[in-house]
């Protein structure tokens, strides 16, 4: 006997898993998280015998209900699975899952269509972050057919509009969790930074890379990816993360300098794999970055003028434009960030779970 788990399968931004009412999981978080490895068929390095798409990028879980505070119309917890282990991380965010939130919700009957869009404001439980997301609701239905382009993901669809009202120290203690704007760190230049993900951000050739290699070849080059972990474990104790030797985060971010009118190049681990292309608030905490004076960015980085400046960060499959809001009075202050993602429902239907894993429900 199987049991069934009412679900839909989506495309947010450059990821995709499985989507679920908060209500039809248990509550329990232990037996939750059985249930969630069990659906996606971790941990098995090909999750052969579950949803999960052999990938960090598709290993993820969005679980949503309505909102629990005044003011928020959703609530979204976000689920981080790996392939090859046993761990379901609900600590970081993910701004590229969180574009399907409000189409899931829509979807299931969590929220109303208002017109021809639809701006519902969510909670993401992770990090306790708020932000306002935006779709077209033509007809009272989510339309997902449209002329926006993201890179990473083919064709064109509608577009969804984030807004974020409060990123900085999502995980980590404040924007700058080490209390600068760059340190020297296990022997790098560093900027330790969380506006919306931890991230480390270095320079490539302070590791002796270019930060153009392929994702590939970053992939392949064991020797760099032991340094860059030894950096990352080092970073996690000066951010206040802890050991973060079996954590998500933080990411770790090589830079270097734009090519083809960008305003930054990067290439992301996520942080033990190259990501394809590069998170959705990685790319924002990157910006950020960016904009701040004395970060290791600065002498690589080309940024407008201006206090509204829109941030180019290239990846290897492309670029990913964020808009910054800076503060007139203190331009060392992002108050506000914007960005395009589009997302897409791909399957509904129910997610089968041996029934010894639902124990609980016997």
């Amino acid at each position: 006997m199987q049991t069934a788990i009412p679900c839909l399968f989506m495309r947010g931004g450059t990821s995709r898993g499985p989507f679920f009412k908060a209500s039809d999981l248990p509550a329990d978080t232990a037996a939750r998280d059985k249930l969630l490895l069990a659906v996606m068929g971790s941990p098995d390095r090909r999750q052969i015998d579950g949803l999960g798409g052999a990938h960090p990028l598709t290993s993820k879980v969005g679980i949503v209900s309505r909102g629990s505070q005044p003011g928020v119309d959703l609530d979204f917890l976000f689920a981080q699975l790996q392939p090859d282990k046993d761990t379901v991380d609900t600590t970081p965010n993910c701004g590229n899952m969180l574009a399907a939130v409000v189409p899931f919700a829509l979807e299931t009957g969590l929220a109303r269509p208002q017109g021809a869009t639809t701006t519902l404001r969510v909670l993401t439980l992770n990090t306790d972050m708020q932000c306002d997301i935006t779709v077209q609701t033509p007809d009272g239905h989510v339309a997902y057919e449209g002329d926006a382009r993201i890179d990473g993901v083919p064709g064109t669809s509608a577009p969804i509009k984030i807004a974020f009202l409060d990123t900085a120290g999502s995980v980590a203690p404040g924007l700058l969790p080490t209390g600068n704007v760059r340190d020297v760190i296990d022997g790098i230049d560093v900027t330790c930074i969380d506006n919306g993900m931890p991230l480390v951000i270095f320079k490539a050739g302070d590791v002796a890379r270019t930060g153009y290699e392929s994702v590939a070849e970053l992939n392949a080059d064991t020797d760099l990816k032991a340094r860059i972990e030894r950096l990352r474990i080092a970073c996690g104790h000066a951010m206040k993360l802890g050991d973060v030797t079996a954590k998500n985060y933080p990411k770790m971010t090589l830079i270097a300098a734009p090519r083809g009118g960008a305003s930054i190049c990067t290439r992301s681990f996520i942080p033990h794999v190259c990501h394809d292309a590069i998170g959705v608030l990685a790319a924002v905490t990157v910006a950020t970055a960016c904009v701040l004076d004395g970060s290791v960015t600065r002498g690589i980085a080309v940024v407008p003028d201006g206090y509204v400046k829109t941030v180019s960060v290239e990846h290897p499959t492309g670029e990913f434009s964020v808009e910054l809001e800076l503060d007139p009075d203190n331009p060392q202050f992002v108050t506000r960030a914007a960005l395009l993602r589009t997302a897409r429902l791909l399957m509904r239907g129910e997610a089968m779970v041996p029934a010894s894993v639902l124990s609980y429900n016997e």
